[in-house]
């Protein structure tokens, strides 16, 4: 993808910015050095990670320790590139012991990462704040180190069945600059990434970048364009319309980047995809929709789900929901489509911001496993 003339490679590319990496794959990164140490004896050193997109980055081990009572822990510093990221610098630590056969991969917060206190996360409420993908990562990088090592070792024997437990020094200070007090996430930090690569944060570049990715498209005359929040909606609009690379615009949060350069640069057809949630904003009106610059609306939420047949009382559960996915699995149980009317909301939010450029909108939203909770028809 990163020789690609156009689409979401070329835009990260013309950044210029350095990618750093998340705290998943730091906690894979220490996970996989920990548990080779304890089925051999040595931490390798660097230690080398797949990460789900295929990159395979080497981390520099910070601290490692091999104690006596079976246990092995590993650190890494996380390096988030040109991003301002809150956690850059943050040491990333995985302890690994093992367990009894069948077992499976069982995981523990440390100090500095927090623990699920509230619903309406991807994960369940006692919890320790380890995303599904990091989660997913680490298992992978267990079981390919027990293929690898397994009983051959020169240390203890292993077959796979471990207990990890994540750290990060001072995370629970550095979470406190965080949104994970207010969600109910308490003690720490969240371990996160899906791809495992974080994509560096400049105004300016990235919306630079968008303005090459239209150029590009129009120039190699795609009428058809899609604006995706990441990678899990880019595979979604890939899978519904089979849309070529360079039809694809890498918006992030910068919805209203897209609309007022296309309303200058017309298409005939524009699909906005992304999570549920930061749709959600687009449709409350928000053309930025970054965390720090805007939040989930439950009361809107509330207003669009008694629109769609809610009773008082469902809105009412609506508006004093912890998240945007809790708002929208109350309406789910319920059988009230929020995620088709926040849709119809962002597309005619994105069609006003148009203003009567001839340029058809869809929007479809999706949840974090990529799954469509919503969709709109095209309109414009």
């Amino acid at each position: 993808m990163s020789e690609a003339k156009g689409g979401r490679g070329a835009q990260l590319k013309h950044t210029g910015l350095r990618p750093g990496w998340t705290t998943g794959a730091c906690a894979t990164a220490s996970a996989t050095a920990a548990y080779t140490a304890l089925l051999t004896g040595a931490f390798p050193d660097p230690v080398t990670v797949t990460l789900p997109k295929g990159q395979t980055p080497a981390f520099a081990l910070a601290v490692e320790e091999l104690t006596a009572d079976g246990r092995a822990m590993a650190g890494v510093v996380k390096d988030a590139g040109d991003d301002p990221d809150v956690t850059h610098g943050a040491l990333v630590r995985a302890t690994v012991r093992a367990l009894p056969p069948g077992s499976g991969v069982v995981f523990r917060a440390g100090p500095g990462v927090g623990t699920v206190t509230r619903p309406g996360l991807p994960l369940e409420v006692g919890e320790p704040a380890i995303n599904p993908v990091p989660r997913q990562m680490m298992r992978d990088h267990i079981a390919e180190v027990t293929r690898t090592h397994g009983r051959r070792g020169g240390g203890s024997s292993g077959d796979g069945d471990v207990e990890i437990t994540v750290s990060v020094d001072h995370g629970e200070e550095i979470a406190r600059s965080t949104w994970n007090p207010r969600l109910g996430i308490l003690g720490g930090l969240s371990i996160l990434g899906t791809t495992g690569v974080v994509v560096p944060y400049s105004c300016s570049a990235w919306i630079d970048s968008i303005r090459r990715g239209v150029d590009v498209a129009r120039a190699a005359g795609r009428r058809h364009v899609a604006a995706c929040t990441g990678s899990t909606s880019e595979k979604t609009v890939i899978a519904e319309y089979g849309l070529p690379e360079d039809a694809l615009l890498d918006m992030g949060d910068f919805a209203g980047a897209v609309l007022k350069y296309l309303r200058r640069h017309p298409v005939e057809r524009l699909t906005v995809c992304g999570g549920f949630a930061k749709l959600s904003k687009l449709a409350a009106g928000h053309l930025d929709l970054h965390s720090a610059r805007s939040q989930v609306d439950k009361g809107f939420l509330a207003g669009l789900a008694l629109r769609g047949g809610a009773g008082p009382a469902l809105a009412r559960e609506i508006a004093d929901a912890n998240t945007g996915l809790a708002a929208l699995q109350l309406c789910a149980a319920a059988g009230v489509p929020l995620g088709d009317l926040v849709a119809v909301a962002a597309r005619d939010e994105a069609l006003s911001v148009l203003r009567g450029t001839p340029v058809a909108v869809d929007v479809i939203c999706i949840d974090r496993a990529g799954t469509v909770v919503g969709r709109s028809t095209p309109g414009g």
